[in-house]
């Protein structure tokens, strides 16, 4: 009674948030009944510990452009760049801790992250009012970071201007003869609120000048990743993800 019940419900649930994956639901039966049979004594296998994963049998990998390929294009600059230490701001977690596995990494974000790992810290700091002198910072990077600044998503202070603060300040702690590594969405100029903004490549330019550009990479809507890309490929994206690798001089 309780696997005919628990079953149903199963398949209510499924009929209802995945209508396209009835025919997976049903294969997933199938397939549950015989490993159950080839388990033997190995493990428990019982239909009340049933946790159907269906969306996973696919042909290729699925994975997120932006966040896959904007990483690995950083750490290629890194170490290109081979820094005696290098100060990540607010990008994501897994780009830091991995890097900490060849180089010194600093981390920080609003709202700071309790990780411990040799070679790695972590601590706090508002994009708004770095706790850095000026000209301090040899290897900076901020990546799909600034486009949320003054937004309130994660609990900042509404400030339509938040984005450019945080770029001055981006722009006066980064060394003479440093290396910054900035990374946003870059398209059709426009903000989706509260989610972020999007920049066009110009944007981009006048908000970091006088920095110059070593390298601009596009992540372009269609999927992979062009290096040294033609600026006006920008103008075709709806949400394109821009990398720029900034020099100051």
């Amino acid at each position: 009674m309780y696997l005919k019940s628990y079953f149903i419900q199963l398949a209510k649930d499924i009929l209802i948030r995945f209508p396209k994956k009835v025919f997976r639901f049903f294969e997933y039966l199938g397939e549950f009944s015989k490993f159950r049979s080839q388990t033997g004594k190995r493990f428990s296998v019982n239909y009340k510990d049933a946790y159907p994963c269906l969306k996973d049998k696919l042909s290729t990998t699925p994975f997120d452009q932006h966040y896959t390929y904007h990483p690995a294009w950083a750490a290629r600059k890194l170490m290109q760049i081979k820094p005696s230490e290098h100060v990540d701001i607010s990008s994501k977690l897994y780009f830091g801790t991995i890097m900490s596995a060849v180089l010194p990494i600093r981390f920080y974000d609003y709202r700071p992250a309790d990780i411990h790992l040799s070679n790695y810290t972590s601590g706090s700091a508002d994009l708004n009012k770095l706790p850095f002198e000026d000209d301090s910072i040899e290897s900076l990077s901020c990546m799909h970071t600034i486009e949320h600044i003054g937004l309130g998503r994660y609990g900042d202070v509404i400030d339509g201007d938040g984005d450019l603060k945080a770029i001055a300040e981006l722009k006066r702690v980064v060394k003479q003869g440093g290396d910054l590594l900035f990374v946003t969405p870059v398209g059709q100029p426009k903000v989706e609120y509260n989610a972020h903004r999007i920049y066009s490549f110009e944007q981009i330019m006048e908000y970091f000048a006088p920095l110059t550009l070593k390298e601009f990479t596009l992540i372009p809507d269609a999927g992979g990743i062009i290096e040294n890309a033609d600026p006006n490929l920008v103008k075709q994206q709806q949400y394109g993800c821009g990398c720029f690798w900034f020099k100051k001089s």
